[in-house]
């Protein structure tokens, strides 16, 4: 195997194939804080893309509840329990325990567990379960003792992905324009090993036409310059897609590196896994830490705090405030004034939006009709 930097995890790691990022990687961020569970973004990815036969079972995005919520069953707990020694230096933040791939059994390249037809009966399971019983004239400030929150899951498109690195046909590949995984089904032969070998499980196998599929990115819209279908349906503007840059190119004026580089307020899904995924998220402030320290990994902390006060930095506010405003895909932005405004890749204004949300007060009595009204904005 090759020695590729992850800095996700700060440090070196085995792979099979040797380190060959894209020219600009394609990445996710989803602020866990704003989603309500309404499945809009389930259902405009189901619409779109997974409406034939063999696909029923097939949810390219899904939102579930944490902590109790998965799809497939178990998906995340039945790897952690095979991975010992998830342990971090919290003085460098560099990860001791081993990876996905260097935990992997003599003769296969990834660590993985293959699911049951079972596993993809329950969709819903665990949705809106809280973590313990709220008790009569129970209230809540601040980290709460019972807790949940929806967490909202895509292909990660990761930068060492695991079905790329499990296939022996090598019918998965990454698109080094974009950094899109994608499967090419020409030579796929449904061996399943993409399957078993995603330690997110969003690598799917149709039974009908016996080759296994996966998201796409909605590349057909990226190579528009708009954002895929789940984030632009998004209800709570909880969701921004763009271009990540390498960690020792990170530039101000992109959105994406602002959030994720800069001021590191969203952070990777697991990432003890190894594989580098390009979706990171927003970590809810009212959970235990303990919980999302194995969710998030070690930079929560310093996420949450940055996160609570966003109000006094203009260039993170600024960012925030491009989440679900344009269909477009937002490459660079600046924060003029009191308005801050996004670019797409030829430099041309594809929104412009006020720092300050304005509310209009209206007087509590119509001088014309002589009715009385509440003062709501």
């Amino acid at each position: 195997m090759a020695q590729v930097k992850n800095w996700h995890l700060n440090r070196e790691m085995k792979y099979p194939y040797a380190d060959n990022r894209p020219k600009k990687q394609i990445a996710y961020i989803f602020d866990t804080n704003k989603c309500i569970a309404c499945q809009t973004c389930t259902v405009a990815c189901k619409t779109t893309w997974t409406s034939g036969k063999g696909q029923e079972y097939m949810f390219w995005n899904n939102v579930e509840t944490k902590p109790y919520g998965s799809y497939p069953t178990q998906w995340d707990v039945n790897l952690l329990k095979q991975l010992d020694g998830q342990e971090w230096d919290k003085t460098t933040g560099t990860y001791k325990g081993k990876t996905i791939f260097e935990a992997a059994e003599k003769g296969e390249n990834v660590k993985g567990w293959h699911p049951t037809d079972r596993d993809y009966a329950y969709p819903n399971l665990g949705e809106d379960e809280c973590s313990g019983n709220v008790n009569k004239g129970a209230f809540f400030s601040g980290i709460h003792d019972v807790w949940m929150f929806y967490l909202a899951r895509i292909c990660n498109h990761c930068t060492y992905p695991g079905c790329v690195a499990a296939c022996p046909r090598k019918a998965i590949y990454k698109r080094p324009e974009d950094g899109i995984v994608l499967i090419d089904e020409s030579r796929c032969r449904g061996y399943k090993e993409c399957v078993k070998a995603c330690p997110y499980k969003k690598t799917f196998f149709n039974e009908v036409t016996r080759i296994s599929e996966k998201c796409i990115g909605c590349y057909p819209l990226i190579e528009k310059g708009e954002q895929p279908r789940c984030v632009q349906t998004c209800i709570g503007k909880i969701r921004m897609q763009g271009f990540l840059s390498k960690p020792e190119e990170a530039r101000a004026d992109n959105p994406i590196d602002q959030i994720v580089h800069i001021k590191k307020v969203a952070l990777p899904l697991y990432p003890q896994y190894g594989t580098e995924p390009n979706v990171y998220y927003i970590p809810p402030v009212h959970v235990p830490k303990e919980f999302l320290h194995q969710l998030f990994g070690p930079g929560v902390d310093k996420a949450i705090e940055t996160y609570k006060n966003i109000k006094n930095d203009k260039d993170l506010l600024g960012a925030f405030l491009l989440f679900g405003n344009t269909p477009k895909i937002t490459h660079s932005y600046k924060t003029d004034g009191e308005f801050t405004m996004g670019f797409d890749e030829k430099g041309e204004v594809t929104t412009k939006v006020p720092l300050t949300e304005p509310v209009f007060v209206r007087p509590f009595k119509n001088e014309t009709t002589g009715a009385n009204h509440h003062n709501i904005p």
